[in-house]
């Protein structure tokens, strides 16, 4: 029996890949680079069939960044977040945000297709009618008097 869940691996793997890679790039070059993890989640969540899908490969991308934090990738948490309460608050945080950017990637997805749809729906309205044929031009062997003083012979 085959199952059909509507995933695509492929987005779900690149997209993590991507997330964990500009963490790492970030915490070992540029603390700048940290946001753009965020383009593997969106690509995560945009590869998926439907917007729920989208919305939990999200959440199922951002577990590196996740296990990123815990192992101090991110920066040392201090005050509240040294705690066990507060570090489960960030990774919770962090598969939330993730679940997020997943869904609005889904959700870009699925705006595009249909507005790819309705283009395809505008194109195709004149379409199939019987198309007037245009008058033939006549040719004519006169010459204007004006064309005659241009060119004399």
């Amino acid at each position: 029996m085959k199952y059909d869940l509507g995933m695509n691996m492929k987005a779900l793997v690149f997209g993590a890949a991507i997330a964990a890679g500009c963490i790492l790039l970030g915490f070992q070059y540029n603390d700048w680079l940290y946001p753009f993890s965020a383009i593997g989640l969106l690509y995560a969540g945009y590869g998926q069939g439907n917007i729920k899908m989208g919305t939990l490969m999200g959440a199922l991308a951002s577990t590196p960044i996740a296990i990123l934090f815990l192992e101090g990738y991110l920066g040392q948490p201090s005050g509240f977040f040294i705690t066990e309460n507060g570090i489960l608050a960030v990774v919770a945080l962090i598969i939330i945000v993730g679940a997020v950017v997943g869904l609005v990637g889904a959700w870009t997805k699925a705006s595009r297709e249909k507005a790819k749809a309705e283009y395809e729906k505008q194109q195709n309205i004149g379409k199939n009618k019987k198309k007037k044929k245009k008058a033939a031009v006549q040719k004519t062997n006169e010459k204007t008097t004006f064309v005659d003083k241009i060119f004399k012979k």
